[in-house]
Parts: C-alpha cells; sequence; structure tokens
C-alpha cells in the first residue's frame, strides 16, 4: 500500500504549450514520479486515470479552459502568475524545470492564485478587448489625420469631436494647402475612422446590453462614475472578487496604490505601482475624473465623497487627487460586487465628523 502510494502522484504541474504539455508531478514525500511530455489531445484523456490530485499550472491562454475540464474530472486546478512560479525554477531553463518549478510553487501556503474564469466571463473579457483594440487603431487613426494637417499649416482644437466637425470643411476649403493626393490620403484615413466608429459603437451596444442583464453588473452600476464598460470589465475580469480578502488587495491589484520601496525604519512612497489589470486601472481612473469633472461638487454630497474630495483637494494636486479617487472607488466597488448589494450613502454623525 505504502509503494502505490509513493507512485501515485498527490501535486502536479503543467507547463502548457501550443501542442505539447510537459508534466511533472511529485507524489507525498516531494519526490518526482512522474515527467512525461504528452500531446494536447492525451492531457485529459491520462489524467482521466489518475486518482484527484492538485494541478498548478500558470495563467497564459488556454489554462482557464484546461482548468476547468480539470475540475470537471475532480482534480484541484489551481493558476498561478507567472512571475510567482518563477523563484522556484532551479537552474537552466527548460519545459520539464518549468514544470517541476510550477509544482513545488502551487504548494505553497502563501501563493496567491488566480480564479479561473467561466466561459461567459471569457467572452465578456474578449468583446472588451476587441472594442479596446479597435479605440487605439482609431486614436492612432486620428493622430495621423492631425499630424498631416500639421504639416500643411492647419491646426485643430484638441478633441475627438472637434476634428470630426472640421475635417469635412477643411477638405472642402483649404485645397490650397492641400494637395490632390494628400486630400486622398486623409478622405481614406477619415473612411477608416468612420468603420471603427461603427464597429466600437456595436461592441459598446452589445457590452451594455449584457450589462443591463447582469446582477453583478447592475449593483456596480450604482457606485458613482461606473457604467456599462467599466462594471463589466470588473466583473470579466474577477467574478464575484472572492479571490481577494478585502477592497485594499483589489486596489492594490490594481495598481493604483503607491510603490513601496521601505527599508529599516525608513518609510519610502513612490508612484503608483501600475502593476495587475492595466485596462481595468485606466477606466476606474476615468470612472474617477467622471466624479471630479461630470459629476461635480453639487452631486459629491449625495454619494457621500464631498468632505472626503474636499479635504483630499486641499493637499493634493488634481491628478493625485484622481489616482486616490480612483483607488476608493475600486475599493466601493470590490465591497458592492463581493456583498452583494448596491451601493448606498448612508450619513451618520461619525462618518461626517471622520477626517480624510
Amino acid at each position: 500500500m505504502s509503494q502505490k502510494l509513493d507512485t501515485s502522484p498527490a501535486v502536479i504541474g503543467i507547463d502548457i504549450g501550443k501542442n505539447s504539455f510537459h508534466i511533472v508531478g511529485q507524489n507525498q514525500r516531494g519526490a518526482i514520479v512522474l515527467r512525461q511530455k504528452w500531446s494536447r489531445g492525451q492531457v485529459e484523456a491520462r489524467l482521466a486515470n489518475l486518482p484527484p490530485c492538485r494541478i498548478g499550472m500558470e495563467t497564459c491562454v488556454g489554462a482557464h479552459h484546461l482548468s476547468r475540464t480539470l475540475k470537471a474530472l475532480g482534480h484541484d486546478a489551481r493558476l498561478m502568475p507567472a512571475k510567482y512560479v518563477r523563484p522556484y525554477s532551479k537552474g537552466q531553463k527548460n519545459d520539464y524545470r518549468d514544470a517541476e518549478a510550477i509544482a513545488e510553487a502551487v504548494q505553497r501556503p502563501t501563493m496567491k492564485f488566480v480564479a479561473t474564469k467561466t466561459a461567459d466571463q471569457l467572452d465578456l473579457q474578449a468583446l472588451h478587448r476587441v472594442r479596446e483594440r479597435f479605440v487605439g487603431q482609431r486614436t492612432g487613426i486620428i493622430n495621423q489625420i492631425r499630424a498631416f494637417l500639421l504639416e500643411r499649416g492647419i491646426a485643430v482644437r484638441q478633441g475627438l469631436r472637434f476634428l470630426r466637425a472640421e475635417l469635412p470643411g477643411i477638405l472642402a476649403t483649404r485645397t490650397d494647402v492641400l494637395s490632390p493626393r494628400m486630400l486622398r490620403i486623409i478622405e481614406d484615413l477619415a473612411g477608416d475612422w468612420r468603420r471603427l466608429d461603427e464597429r466600437i459603437g456595436g461592441l459598446s451596444s452589445e457590452i451594455e446590453t449584457l450589462a443591463r442583464q447582469d446582477q453583478a453588473c447592475e449593483r456596480l452600476m450604482t457606485v458613482p462614475g461606473i457604467g456599462p464598460i467599466i462594471s463589466s470589465a470588473m466583473v470579466a475580469a474577477i467574478g464575484t472578487g472572492d479571490v481577494f480578502s478585502k477592497g485594499r488587495d483589489f486596489g492594490a491589484w490594481l495598481g493604483l496604490v503607491p510603490k513601496q520601496i521601505s527599508t529599516g525604519d525608513r518609510t519610502i512612497l513612490g508612484n503608483i505601482s501600475r502593476r495587475g489589470n492595466r485596462y481595468l486601472r485606466s477606466l476606474f481612473v476615468q470612472a474617477a475624473w467622471v466624479v471630479l469633472v461630470k459629476i461635480g461638487p453639487k452631486h459629491w454630497d449625495r454619494y457621500g465623497l464631498k468632505s472626503w474630495i474636499e479635504a483630499a483637494r486641499k493637499r493634493l494636486h488634481h491628478n493625485v487627487l484622481a489616482i486616490a479617487l480612483a483607488n476608493k472607488l475600486a475599493r466601493i466597488a470590490w465591497a458592492v460586487l463581493n456583498k452583494g448589494r448596491a451601493f448606498e450613502c448612508v450619513k451618520t454623525e461619525e462618518t461626517a465628523s471622520r477626517p480624510a
């Protein structure tokens, strides 16, 4: 019986590849009892014949699908960020040593794991990524049009809407400085711009429809500054937020906290760390600017933010204030998502007198 336990893997590390997977398994004593290379088609069939065990993988393309498949087979599949696995790699790098490092890392009690995304989360995330790519392409086209016009001495006021409004008139009247070839180039770019606007509008409408149908997104949209885009992006990224124990951890994961370089008795705080999900971080910064500029001081008190913002703006630069507010909104949003309750401002004497 003991010999059977020694040869049966209790922990498995999988180094995921496109067509081949490198597998390293360790028994309960930590000795390597499995070291093989499997094809993609062999992974599910062979792991189905093994007794339930803990299986570790790095988060990469296809990891969430494989994690769901292995959990359905009864295994304890866990995903980890690649940068947290790297310290456990020994010697020169190869696929087997990467798999061994994964098997070592997945056993650490302090390891921070990544929640497995559902198929619906991945679909929603795909919509956001395609939309983000189109927005980036549109920004590049707009910048190129502005550069071509500036080369001919034509300056247009900053802002997308101003260029959209003035461009037809410029193409029709400024033939004195714009050659026929340049007119054709800019007209083609303007056509690409219109097509991207249509694609972005279609994706935004689809995301908004999905957000209106999801209860978690509906609750998140009660937080000031958060609409369908941010709420759906947050649900797609973290689900219910169970992977974080508190809102402060979520704000740190987004990279909205100062980078700490402390030693001894000296506490040194730098710029924000900018770690984690860059797309979601930028959305929360935009939400903070919406609260500061669009919602405005008249409505801050309605959300219980007036005293905090007014105290913070006395000592912080407006850009630093936006980051601090983005961190605050992220922590509020995590609480709304994790606790399953809509945002509600309850004023008490204690909160009214609390300093910012």
